[in-house]
């Protein structure tokens, strides 16, 4: 028997609210876990948060890896027979976190999307080049993968130079308008 604390569909409503998703139609089939390819790196799988969520476990939600080792690449609900957006569950969650000041389970996920909200911020698309160069330096990690970026510089698959968008105006507005909501507020 499962004995639910007075409040526990709080968050679940909350959760809901801000991510626009009925979860609550999740039939627990698990074949979104099924279909996730970084479910190796997650301490529960997307149906076991979203049974937290249901259930009320606010704290064991917002301080799991799961929430941030997702990737948002929505493998999981192309394949929910209810077509659940998970994804769009995990950015609430992360934003609830990050308000929340909840110590963060990933923190190297959050500096590199520190890093790639900053070159998007600034040229208007991500400059892969870039980010890596600012998030080694972050860590000081300077030569662990090294042998990656030389293949991907040899396979052309890092501009050295950054492209820009034309339109740098509406990209700064669309920073301002949502600058709280972003990650990358260091």
């Amino acid at each position: 028997m499962i004995i639910l604390k007075k409040g526990h569909g709080q968050l679940a409503r909350e959760v809901q609210e801000r991510s626009g998703i009925n979860f609550n139609a999740c039939l627990h089939c698990r074949t979104c876990t099924n279909a996730c390819p970084f479910v190796a790196g997650m301490d529960y799988p997307p149906n076991a948060l979203l049974r937290l969520v249901q259930m009320g476990m606010e704290q064991e939600a917002l301080e799991s890896s799961t929430i941030w080792v997702c990737v948002g690449c929505n493998t999981c609900c192309s394949f929910c027979p209810m077509a659940i957006d998970i994804p769009a569950v995990m950015d609430s969650l992360r934003e609830k976190a990050l308000a929340a000041g909840v110590k963060i389970a990933e923190p190297d996920i959050v500096s590199f999307h520190d890093e790639v909200l900053k070159t998007i911020e600034k040229y208007g698309r991500t400059h892969k080049l870039e980010i890596m160069m600012r998030y080694k330096l972050k860590k000081r990690d300077f030569l662990s993968d090294m042998g990656v970026g030389l293949k991907m510089l040899k396979k052309r698959k890092l501009d050295l130079t950054p492209s820009r968008i034309k339109d740098q105006k509406a990209l700064k507005k669309i920073f301002k308008k949502n600058k709280t909501k972003l990650i990358g507020n260091s």
